[in-house]
């Protein structure tokens, strides 16, 4: 049905006849306005759907910075949660391209060397998020630097002081809340003495601390371990008062299972060469007869699967899917890996993805830009924890001034 003008308000008119000097036919314009407004509206209703009582009441509206910021797990969750990123820093350009298409942010994102960088010019921000780099502290990766004769850990020259670098950040800006990701490996990484100095280095500043072992899995078919560490500022949150944050509990079920985003006629290149498949199943073989647990993981339609590794561009060894009339196994394409680490269609909507959030790197980037990111399902279900303690906080205030 078509509009008529003559219906509206001769002030609205008015304002659509300059709109549409020179531009498109007032109709179209008008209608464009009302298609945005419905998917504005759409995206209203995703993210009241997945809103759960514990926060949905609450219009808590918070700031984050987004550090080591991957291609944005920690952006995708507390953006979809109400957040407002207001910096953040990657120093990898091909994660940078993705960063940048997916959340459309140039004028907050930095790829500086962060440790370079001057941290007074970093915006106020009530969160800090840093999933800083794992590599130092994994046990693939302390087992690789070994074999190397290379140091490992806080020695580790390139990423080791990384976390110095958060507390420098911290000292300037002191952020009321602090969200880390690493290695589940961290805590007993130089049997314990790398946990031992960063309890101790958040907490000297005056910091209650907050950490868990979780797996990826209870959300996403994928077996992934991490260690979370949330900390509140004591001169903020324990003012007559005790932090009662708790980490979220599991679901009985899985979110999404990993039939439900698995391709159904992949393209023919990911299947491994016969090659490639004979040398894994010798591979595996071989160890097989020392007793180790060296291999491939072949993984069904409905499976778990292992880790998913930066590594994963290089044979596909971890996950491997039985493709029904191919003769060998093939790897996870790309949009699978998305999905598989958590980058749900829900947070692409926030960012105008109404298809996803698309590849704009290669395959090999893609698969390493994955296998190094958090999956954003966990972070949201932490943060909700987070924006509850925030909300604690504020109603103890007025009760107290009532």
């Amino acid at each position: 049905m078509d509009i008529l003008l003559r219906a509206l308000n001769p002030e609205d008119i008015e304002w659509i006849k300059k709109k549409t000097q020179n531009a498109t036919s007032q109709n179209k314009f008008i209608k464009s306005l009302i298609s945005e407004a419905r998917i504005k509206e759409k995206l209203q209703l995703v993210r009241n759907s997945e809103k759960k009582n514990s926060y949905q009441d609450s219009n808590t509206p918070f700031s984050f910075i987004d550090l080591f910021a991957g291609i944005g797990g920690f952006r995708s969750a507390l953006t979809f949660l109400g957040g407002k990123c207001v910096f953040t820093n990657e120093w990898n350009k091909y994660a940078i391209t993705t960063y940048k298409n997916w959340y459309g942010d140039e004028e907050s994102t930095n790829d500086d060397d962060i440790r370079n960088f001057n941290h007074s010019l970093i915006p106020n921000h009530d969160v800090l998020c840093a999933g800083f780099p794992c590599q130092p502290f994994s046990l693939a990766g302390v087992s690789k630097k070994n074999s190397l004769g290379r140091k490992h850990g806080f020695e580790d020259a390139d990423q080791g002081n990384l976390f110095d670098c958060i507390m420098s950040i911290v000292d300037v800006k002191r952020p009321p809340i602090l969200f880390l990701e690493n290695v589940k490996n961290l805590k007993s990484h130089d049997k314990g003495n790398t946990w031992k100095h960063i309890h101790n280095e958040i907490s000297s500043r005056g910091y209650e601390i907050f950490s868990k072992v979780i797996d990826a899995s209870n959300w996403v078919p994928q077996h992934r371990e991490r260690i979370f560490i949330v900390c509140f500022d004591k001169s903020i949150f324990c003012k007559d008062r005790k932090v009662n944050f708790q980490f979220p509990e599991f679901p009985t079920t899985r979110e999404y299972s990993l039939s439900s985003f698995l391709e159904k006629n992949p393209d023919k290149k990911y299947m491994l060469s016969d090659k490639l498949w004979n040398y894994l199943q010798n591979y595996a073989e071989k160890h097989r007869r020392k007793g180790n647990g060296f291999g491939y993981g072949l993984v069904g339609n409905d499976g778990k699967t292992r880790t998913m590794s930066a590594r994963y561009y290089k044979d596909g060894a971890e996950i491997l899917i039985e493709q029904d009339g191919w003769r060998n196994p093939r790897r996870l394409t790309p949009n699978e890996a998305k999905y598989l680490m958590g980058f749900h269609d829900k947070y692409a909507k926030c960012f105008g993805h109404m298809n996803g959030f698309p590849q704009v790197v290669s395959d090999t980037q893609s698969y390493k830009q994955f296998g190094n990111s958090v999956v954003p399902i966990v972070v949201e279900k932490i943060m909700i924890q987070i924006i509850a303690e925030i909300n604690s906080y504020r109603q103890d205030l007025n009760f107290k001034a009532a």
